[in-house]
């Protein structure tokens, strides 16, 4: 399954950091490719379900389309 960024990642960054005060700017750097590592770490960081993550930050091709 291919990942897509949900709009711009600025946004999304400042929308993780308000409603999880623990994430820093480190924490939410993003390379693309390098989406499941990103999920991993906000997820040590939250304690949210993966799944939960990958639904508040990328959409799937079916949603892109």
């Amino acid at each position: 399954m291919s990942l897509q960024l949900k709009g711009n990642w600025n946004q999304l960054k400042g929308q993780l950091k308000q409603t999880y005060a623990a994430l820093t700017d480190d924490d939410l750097k993003f390379a693309e490719g390098q989406e499941d590592e990103l999920l991993g770490l906000l997820q040590e960081k939250t304690g949210e379900k993966i799944e939960n993550l990958r639904k508040m930050i990328f959409e799937t091709e079916e949603e892109s389309k």
